[in-house]
């Protein structure tokens, strides 16, 4: 597939877990299961069309409630679509758990999403065209370090793969981008929570990594000439990485679901592989947690 991914058979969402999973997953490899067991209903099927979402939503999400978002059907199918969204959930944790289990106590569980657009007709500015590659990195909602790792399913009834571009190495990027990279300011930092433009003061973390996702996605000579691979997850392939050191682009496939959660730096196996302390490293802070006097 690509020396970026790290193919491994499991038959269940719960196995024993090997150190050197988690090691590829935090050193920025994309794991990839095959076997594990995701069947449809038929009357889950049926849920697999883009009309089941409202005309101002891209996804169907679960929040941490067990409350659907962005759907527009009727009661029988949004229980039939809270079923089938939550049963995912509860598989990649069991997933987490079984890859990282030191993970467990400290993950923060994010909303869950089932995307049924199909990629390639989406119509989006190239700030938020996630076919082009990038790294995760939130506008609106700083997180100050926090990690954003993500467990996605291709549930596409059709054969059809979800194709994504796998980039360089996270240091590779952010020794290309960063000089590149806008001074971080407190004060509009300050203001743009004030504004309520974010949810939070933006730190300069935050800055750095907004400033890497937006400076990747708008350099026409990196899209075209990006060192990435293109990698096919088939229908009922399960991919798991962390969104914020891999680059990515997703270039086609339709009937996903993902899961999102969040972990804090410190608990990680290798707290010094995390984009944190990359760039706290390559801005010469003294202590590898902290980033423009921000300790995480």
């Amino acid at each position: 597939m690509s020396s970026r991914v790290l193919e491994i058979e499991a038959k269940q969402w719960q196995f024993e877990s090997k150190a050197e999973y988690v090691n590829a997953l935090e050193s920025g490899k994309v794991l990839c299961f095959s076997g594990l067991p995701f069947e449809l209903s038929p009357d889950e099927k049926r849920l697999l069309s883009p009309s089941v979402l409202n005309e101002k939503s891209r996804n169907v999400s679960l929040n941490e409630k067990g409350e659907l978002k962005g759907a527009n059907v009727d009661p029988v199918v949004q229980a039939q679509l809270t079923e089938l969204i939550g049963r995912f959930k509860g598989q990649a944790l069991d997933l987490l758990n079984s890859i990282a289990p030191g993970y467990t106590p400290n993950l923060r569980v994010a909303p869950t999403s089932f995307r049924p657009l199909k990629v390639e007709d989406r119509k989006q500015s190239i700030r938020a065209d996630d076919r082009r590659i990038h790294v995760d990195a939130f506008p609106s909602r700083p997180n100050y370090g926090e990690r954003i790792l993500r467990v996605f399913i291709n549930i596409n009834p059709e054969g059809t793969p979800r194709v994504w571009r796998v980039g360089e190495r996270f240091e590779t990027v952010a020794e290309r981008f960063l000089p590149r990279a806008k001074p971080y300011s407190a004060w509009q930092a300050k203001l743009l929570a004030q504004l309520r433009i974010t949810k939070s003061v933006r730190s300069e973390y935050d800055h750095l990594m907004l400033q890497l996702h937006d400076l990747m996605k708008h350099d026409e000579a990196y899209q075209a000439k990006a060192n990435d691979d293109l990698v096919e997850f088939a229908p009922g392939a399960v991919w798991v990485c962390y969104s914020d050191l891999v680059p990515h682009g997703v270039l086609s496939g339709q009937y996903m679901m993902e899961q999102t959660c969040h972990l804090q730096v410190k608990h990680q196996n290798n707290p010094e592989k995390s984009p944190l302390a990359i760039l706290g490293r390559m801005r010469g802070e003294e202590h590898l947690e902290v980033v423009g006097g921000l300790t995480v």
